[in-house]
């Protein structure tokens, strides 16, 4: 296939899925390599990157998918955010936070970091898809363990975990 046939098929399966997608799985669909997937993703990105077009290419929870370029979010979020997803409390954030840079964490970990019961945030949060039961540590009476997931790396555009902002020293010693 031409680069340009692999572009245009790239481009048009990223256009055409709802969640983001792997390169493996872009590969598998439109019959390339994951090298010349990842080529096609490149070209792609630098294409969109400039200031004439509202669209990125963003990797997010391990796949690429499109997304509107994120300095134009405030002004298309009112119409285009989704509309089941009511701000997040304060509350639910911290605890949110623990969850992401602990991970994986237990309920009584995160209620000995925020000093109050986590119990209806962690459901509030398995429930919009941020978080869910990863394992059971191995310790008396095996308590379930908590990470984030894929919704969540969507919801905060990051690729990976590894995406995380840096903690400065004083709130790195919270969280361990």
């Amino acid at each position: 296939m031409k680069p340009e046939q692999a572009l245009a098929v790239v481009e048009a399966v990223l256009f055409l899925e709802n969640e983001p997608v792997d390169s493996a799985t872009i590969g598998r669909i439109a019959g390339l390599s994951r090298r010349e997937v990842l080529d096609a993703i490149q070209e792609l990105q630098r294409h969109y990157a400039g200031d004439r077009h509202g669209l990125e290419i963003v990797e997010l929870g391990g796949g690429f998918t499109f997304a509107a370029k994120q300095q134009l979010w405030d002004m298309l979020k009112p119409r285009y955010g989704k509309r089941s997803e009511a701000k997040l409390s304060r509350a639910a954030l911290e605890t949110l936070s623990i969850i992401a840079y602990s991970q994986p964490v237990t309920r009584q970990e995160i209620e000995s970091i925020r000093g109050v019961s986590a119990d209806g945030m962690i459901k509030l949060l398995m429930s919009k898809g941020l978080i869910r039961e990863v394992g059971k540590k191995q310790a008396p009476g095996r308590p379930v363990q908590y990470g984030t997931t894929k919704e969540f790396l969507k919801t905060f555009r990051l690729a990976s975990i590894a995406d995380l902002p840096k903690l400065d020293e004083l709130n790195e010693e919270k969280f361990e």
